[in-house]
């Protein structure tokens, strides 16, 4: 029987399984609402380049974020510690380059052998556990690992005959890495006792400052940043963006994780092609009415269907009791 010390932390565990199944779910929405904005503002800048428009809404969501955290946390500012602002600025370190090395990436090879790659992190974590910390992950993890891998394989399309390692599968994979970085520095003991919300004001800021120089190399005119929301769609789906994917998502990403293992966490982030998948199906026709754009809904596919089916049985599996080992 499970021992009654054990019963607050499994608790607890099941609670960050499904808060970070939720950070998923609007992280699954970002894509849809991303490429709405993109569309809007290149009615808005038809001669702005895709580096420049994702690089000033990244730094906009970002900035934006940490602005709206300010008011919530300016008094305890100065209660900001060395490890916050250093979990903090490695947080955005690892996530800022990661997105830059995936979307260059996504200039050099398809998008489903992006999507495929992107998910490495949930085996490169628990191949990282067992160098360092010489444990193999359980066989209920094990079991996990396997079904996202062939999921989300099902779900990209791969093509192994096709498949080879250029730039842009390599930039993929480096970037992958990065992300896989940012899921276990949750998890260091050194970052304990830190506050999510201290070392969270620290890490929005300092992904918005990464896109500066991008911002500022590939930029059509003075006056561009202003033009790319001079109209109300795109100002509303970067709301949207700021309150939903990253103040929800990142804030219950960095409070709960803490609760479960960084193996864990990253298959369930596997579900995000899963869920913006589905998102893809229904939220293209909305958004492209209301902000006026050509995008049209994805069809349901044999892919989906399969892929998706096992990523979801994984997490499925994994926030169950079966296979886990009594206390």
């Amino acid at each position: 029987m499970t021992s009654p010390a054990a019963v607050p932390h499994q608790i607890l565990r099941h609670k960050a399984l499904r808060a970070l199944t939720l950070a998923t779910l609007f992280w699954a929405v970002s894509f849809p609402v991303m490429k709405a904005l993109m569309l809007a503002q290149h009615r808005l800048l038809p001669g702005a380049g895709s580096w420049f428009l994702t690089s000033l809404s990244v730094a906009v969501r970002f900035g934006s974020a940490g602005l709206l955290l300010l008011p919530f946390t300016f008094r305890r500012l100065g209660g900001l510690t060395r490890r916050e602002v250093e979990q903090g600025l490695v947080l955005a370190g690892f996530g800022g380059l990661g997105i830059l090395f995936q979307m260059d990436g996504l200039s050099y090879t398809e998008a489903s052998t992006s999507a495929f790659l992107t998910q490495s992190y949930c085996v490169f974590i628990p191949v990282w556990v067992a160098l360092v910390c010489r444990r193999l992950p359980p066989l209920k993890q094990a079991i996990c690992i396997a079904l996202v891998v062939v999921g989300v394989g099902v779900l990209a399309g791969l093509n192994l005959r096709s498949f080879h390692l250029g730039r842009g599968e390599l930039e993929t994979l480096i970037s992958s890495l990065l992300f896989a970085g940012q899921i276990m520095t949750l998890e260091r003991p050194r970052f304990a006792g830190n506050r999510p919300v201290m070392f969270s004001i620290v890490m929005f800021p300092a992904m918005a400052l990464l896109c500066l120089p991008i911002i500022w190399m590939t930029s059509p005119s003075p006056t561009a940043c202003l033009q790319a929301f001079a109209a109300p769609a795109p100002a509303g789906l970067v709301a949207v963006l700021v309150f939903c994917c990253t103040l929800v998502a990142y804030m219950a990403m960095n409070y709960w994780q803490r609760y479960v293992t960084a193996t864990e966490a990253g298959l369930i982030y596997c579900l995000e092609p899963v869920l913006a998948s589905l998102m893809a199906l229904f939220l293209p026709f909305w958004l492209s009415r209301w902000a006026g754009v050509d995008y049209p809904n994805e069809q349901l596919t044999f892919r989906l269907i399969v892929g998706g089916g096992l990523i979801t049985a994984s997490n499925i599996l994994l926030q169950s009791p079966w296979l886990e080992a009594e206390d």
